[in-house]
């Protein structure tokens, strides 16, 4: 299986492509210093990757961004960054990672708890959590070449408690193997259409 997962160095990427990389051919996509150059945020950066690396069996997307802040102080454009990154950038790489990807094949996209229990400073990023939800259930129906997209949804992991338990007071930390879990069932699983939620 050849597997792209984008955003493989980050904290959970980390561990999702230690596994991957036992078992397949693993390439690493990112802004910066990976294996091949690709911004989620843009069309045709995401065509010029796959362009590059052809056919595919997988593709993982662990990135995007969205803007946290206090909703009071949100501006139109502070929507726009998850709206162009974490939302249309996963949108997009269905939308054209399809066409490079074999017959059942999968794509795994990534949210977070803060679509079913969102925290304060979260009104972005919620919200496009949100969308990919509805989206990944929607595509299902009419994907074609049996391909199968689904999306993890965590809460906290426990590498990232340290940073961001401020922002999440008495949540369980998810341990990283059931984070690493999450996405093996997606990609080695044969659900399809589905939000896999691990948020404890």
């Amino acid at each position: 299986m050849k597997i792209l997962i984008i955003g493989g160095y980050g904290t959970i990427g980390k561990k999702v492509t230690e596994y991957f990389k036992s078992k397949y051919e693993v390439l690493i996509g990112g802004r910066t210093n990976s294996d091949i150059q690709i911004d989620i945020s843009k069309s045709q950066s995401i065509e010029n990757a796959f362009s590059e690396i052809g056919k595919l069996d997988a593709i993982i997307c662990i990135a995007g961004e969205a803007k946290w802040d206090k909703f009071e102080n949100l501006t139109e454009e502070d929507y726009y960054i998850g709206l162009r990154s974490k939302l249309m950038g996963q949108v997009n790489l269905v939308r054209i990672g399809r066409k490079y990807l074999n017959s059942k094949g999968s794509i795994t996209l990534s949210t977070g708890i803060l679509a079913d229990d969102p925290v304060e400073k979260t009104t972005s990023a919620a919200m496009v959590n949100g969308a990919i939800h509805s989206f990944v259930r929607a595509v299902d129906l009419e994907i074609e070449n049996e391909i199968r997209v689904n999306v993890v949804s965590l809460g906290m992991v426990e590498d990232a408690y340290e940073k961001y338990k401020d922002y999440f007071p008495g949540h369980n930390p998810v341990p990283m193997v059931k984070a690493v879990n999450a996405y093996k069932r997606s990609v080695e699983g044969k659900g399809r259409g589905l939000i896999i939620r691990n948020y404890e």
